[in-house]
This record gives structure tokens, C-alpha cells and sequence, in this order.
């Protein structure tokens, strides 16, 4: 049995760390949860809530209806009353955070001691905040559901954590980042570890410059954008492809064009990671769908990127980025070996000294150079995981998609006659998937207006995917899971 929790309230009302507090509880009694944010580009005011959905089972998405609907103010319940289950649970009438915590620990049947554990660690107004919530857990005379409380080694991650993580384990030397929502976080993620510089510049033409500068002297560089500043950085990445430069690339998605809406997702990138900067050289493009995919291919991409002189980007976006999922798998991490050396390093075509050169032959040579570099790359990569599979193997029904949509993807396809393969290298492309996914029934669901992968799958393998089958959201909201497997079956029609 899945259930859902929506916290609503103001910005500065606190529903994040309401919802942290529950989802860590659950995740720490052996259960499973997820919670995605949805919040407006405001400092104080407007509406902003947060989805927990938790279960016995793993879940990795959220519902569309609500089993209990928190209102910090009057607005949540205006707005979100209409989603509530007929035996949904309204609480409201308080505008302290912590009481409505007291409240679903005791509808939860979650030991009270789990709460105050947790207040603890806030520091902050700690007596309060206990007052407020023994308020809550006392005057709640309900209880929903009754969950079993298991030992367990869960961790409570988000992407940029899980990307953060898989940086640190890379052994990297410096991050460079302007403030760019949703890649943001990473700043203070890896700000706060030791032996590590982060380093916030101007903008992002600075940063990406910057980071060459360090990469060339040896130093193992990553930096961070969403897709504005990374049109910036695409004309210094197209010299890291002719120089034989590595770097790491976090590339967090939000939809676009121009500021788009700033704090929302979208795939609307995928073209733009794929296709980056002038002139043809290689890059690694892969898009994780969870932390532990997110912690396991930042740390490829830092190997692939130091083995072959090249840009690596790694592709998510905000519903990854600031969603928290239960995670109860080790990633699997490997050493990086920084073989930069010193050199002469510039953007034009060099002979064996580094100079800058004319000569047709020698172009010709780095031409070929670059492109025997793409088949050892594709060659490489075959050691990773690249793509996964799930649900019923061989199914004539396949659904296909990369990055974040896999949670939803996963929740929704339970019992489904559905084979769903979930891409996680995007560049160089898999393409022996041509074999599982030729005669079938294929269904492409994105978050974006034209479906960009299906244009990649048949550019790569020559299948195409019709248009009827092409379950696409692009209003800056994360599929449901509930509402998804509702599209699916339509397309199995």
C-alpha cells in the first residue's frame, strides 16, 4: 500500500524541513519513501509544497491523490482539496511546522523518540520545536496505517547529493559554478568536505575558462550549470575537444528557452548535451535516474573524461536534482588515475610540438586521431552498466526513457505486460538496444515538448517511434505515477 503526504504552505512557512524530518523517520524505520518539491521563484510569500509518498515496498515517484493533505496555510487546502482520497485526512489550523510533525508520527504509529532524535539535530529553537510537537502527537486521536519497523542500511539521498558524492569518491581537486537553480546545491554540498576547493566566479564563461586552466595543470575539475550557462560554456568545451582537455560537466536541467520557469524540470536538453559546440570531437553524455545511478556515473564520467581527454557530461535535472529517494544499494565506484600532463595547450589544429599548424597532412592525422577515439570510447563503455531493464523481459511492449522519469517509469509498470529499458549513456549511444526494441511495441515517455530521444533512437538505430505512443509532459511538472500507468495502458490499446 503506497501512501502520500502533500506539506503546503508559503515560502519561509518550513514544508522542506517538515518533510525531511517524516521522510528520514520512515527511511530510518525500515521503510521506503520519495518526495519531490514544487516551489515558485519567491523568497517569502507564493505557494510552495513537497509530495512524500512512503510505503513497505520501494517507491520512487509520487501519486496524484493524497492520503493526508497538511496546510501551513489557507491556500494548500483552496488548491490541493480537490486531489484529496474520499477518506483523505485534512490537517490544518496551526502555522507551526513541528506540531503537524507530532501529528503524522502519531498517524504514522512512528515512535515519538525518532522526533525528537531528529529535532535534536536541528539545533535550533530545540525546545520549541518539542513543545510544538509533543502538542501534535498528543492531540492526534487517528492512526492511518500501522508500518513494520525493520533494520536496515537506507539512506535518504538526493541527486545533487548523489551527484556530489560521486565527485568526491572521483577525487576531485576544485568545483567551479556560477549560482544556477537546479545545480546550485552542489555548491554548498561540497563546500562543506575538507581538501576540496569550490570556488563560486562571476559567470559562467569565467568558470568554464577557469576550469580548463586548472585541468591542463593537473588538477581533477568539475563544473556546474543548468542550460542558459551552459550555452555559455559550449565555445571554451569545444576547445577542450580539439586540446585533449578532461573536465566534468553537471549539466542540471529546467526548462527553457531563455529563464524558462527557474524553478521547474524539464528534458529539453538532451539535443543540447548531445550536440554541444562547433567542429565534430568526441564527449560522454550519460543521465542518471537516481542518486545511486547518480553517485555511479558522475564517477564514469570522471573516468571516461581523464582516460580520453574529453568533456563529460552528466545530464539531470531538477526533479533528480531536489527529490529525495530511499536508497538501499552501495553504488559501485571505481579509482580515478589523473594522467594530465603538461604541455602546450590551444584551440588551434598542433603539430607533435604543440604549435599551431596548416599543414593538410597533419590536420588530417588529428582528424583520424579523433575519430578512432570515438570507437575506443564506445569500446570502453561496454565494461559499464548503460542501460537497464526492468519488468517483463521480452515483452512485446517496450517502454523506453532515460533520467529522472525512470522512478515513475518503475512505479507505474508493476503487473503491466511492459519491458521498460532505462538509457543511462546517452553518448555513445548503446546501439545494440536496436535488437530488444526492433517489432515492438515501442512507448517513449519524456519530459519535454518533442520527444528528443525517439529522434536519437532513430537516428542510431533507424526505428522509429509513432507519435501515438510518445507520452510527453513539458509543464515544468514530474510524471505521476498513477496518472502514467493510466497513459501506458492507453498505448497498449
Amino acid at each position: 500500500m503506497r501512501y502520500n503526504i502533500l506539506i503546503g504552505g508559503e515560502a519561509g512557512q518550513g514544508p522542506n524541513i517538515l518533510t525531511q524530518i517524516i521522510g528520514e523517520a520512515l527511511t530510518n524505520n525500515g521503510n521506503y519513501a520519495f518526495y519531490s518539491r514544487d516551489y515558485q521563484s519567491l523568497i517569502r510569500g507564493g505557494h510552495n509544497f513537497n509530495i512524500l509518498t512512503f510505503s513497505e515496498e520501494p517507491v520512487w515517484s509520487n501519486d496524484s491523490k493524497i492520503d493526508i493533505l497538511v496546510c501551513l496555510d489557507n491556500k494548500t487546502e483552496e488548491i490541493h482539496k480537490k486531489d484529496l482520497k474520499p477518506e483523505g485526512i485534512v490537517l490544518k489550523n496551526s502555522d507551526e511546522n513541528m506540531y503537524y510533525a507530532g501529528r503524522i508520527f502519531k498517524l504514522l504509529c512512528l515512535d515519538f523518540k525518532l522526533l525528537e532524535e531528529s529535532l535534536k539535530k536541528l539545533e535550533k529553537n530545540f525546545n520549541e520545536n518539542l513543545k510544538n510537537a509533543k502538542k501534535g502527537y498528543d492531540e492526534e486521536t487517528k492512526n492511518l496505517c500501522k508500518l513494520t519497523e525493520r533494520t536496515n542500511n537506507n539512506l535518504f539521498l538526493n541527486g545533487n547529493q548523489g551527484i556530489s558524492n560521486g565527485a568526491i569518491q572521483s577525487s576531485i581537486d576544485i568545483y567551479y559554478a556560477y549560482p544556477m537553480t537546479p545545480a546550485t546545491p552542489i555548491l554548498n554540498e561540497l563546500a562543506s568536505k575538507e581538501n576540496l576547493k569550490v570556488i563560486e566566479l562571476e559567470n559562467e564563461i569565467a568558470v568554464i575558462n577557469a576550469a580548463i586552466g586548472s585541468s591542463i595543470v593537473g588538477a581533477n575539475v568539475m563544473v556546474g550549470t543548468s542550460g542558459g550557462g551552459f550555452d555559455l560554456m559550449t565555445e571554451a568545451l569545444s576547445m577542450t575537444g580539439i586540446a585533449e582537455i578532461p573536465i566534468a560537466v553537471y549539466l542540471a536541467q529546467r526548462p527553457g528557452p531563455g529563464t524558462g520557469v527557474a524553478t521547474y524540470t524539464s528534458q529539453g536538453d538532451l539535443n543540447l548535451a548531445v550536440n554541444f559546440g562547433h567542429g565534430e570531437f568526441s564527449r560522454i553524455v550519460v543521465a542518471p535516474g537516481d542518486p545511486k545511478e547518480a553517485q555511479e556515473l558522475t564517477n564514469q564520467a570522471f573516468y571516461l573524461s581523464q582516460k580520453f581527454k574529453i568533456p563529460s557530461i552528466i545530464l539531470g535535472d531538477k526533479h533528480l536534482a531536489e527529490s529525495f529517494y530511499t536508497i538501499n544499494e552501495k553504488p559501485l565506484i571505481m579509482k580515478i588515475k589523473n594522467e594530465t600532463s603538461l604541455a602546450r595547450y590551444n584551440s588551434y589544429e598542433k603539430d607533435a610540438y604543440g604549435s599551431a599548424t596548416e599543414n593538410a597532412k597533419i590536420i588530417n592525422s588529428n582528424i583520424e586521431k579523433r575519430l578512432k577515439k570515438i570507437e575506443e570510447i564506445k569500446k570502453e563503455t561496454e565494461k559499464f552498466s548503460r542501460f537497464s531493464v526492468y519488468e517483463r523481459k521480452n515483452s512485446e511492449n517496450i517502454v523506453i526513457s532515460w533520467g529522472s522519469t525512470k522512478g515513475a517509469i518503475v512505479d507505474a509498470i508493476k503487473d503491466m505486460d511492459v519491458e521498460f529499458i532505462h538509457l543511462k549513456y546517452i553518448e555513445p549511444f548503446p546501439e545494440e538496444i536496436k535488437e530488444k526494441i526492433i517489432a515492438k511495441n515501442i512507448i517513449l515517455v519524456e519530459n519535454s515538448s518533442t520527444g528528443q530521444l525517439a529522434k536519437i533512437i532513430a537516428g542510431k538505430t533507424g526505428i522509429l517511434i509513432h507519435e501515438k505512443n510518445k507520452i510527453l509532459r513539458y509543464d515544468g511538472r514530474p510524471f505521476f505515477a498513477d496518472e502514467l500507468k493510466g497513459e501506458i495502458k492507453r498505448r497498449l490499446r
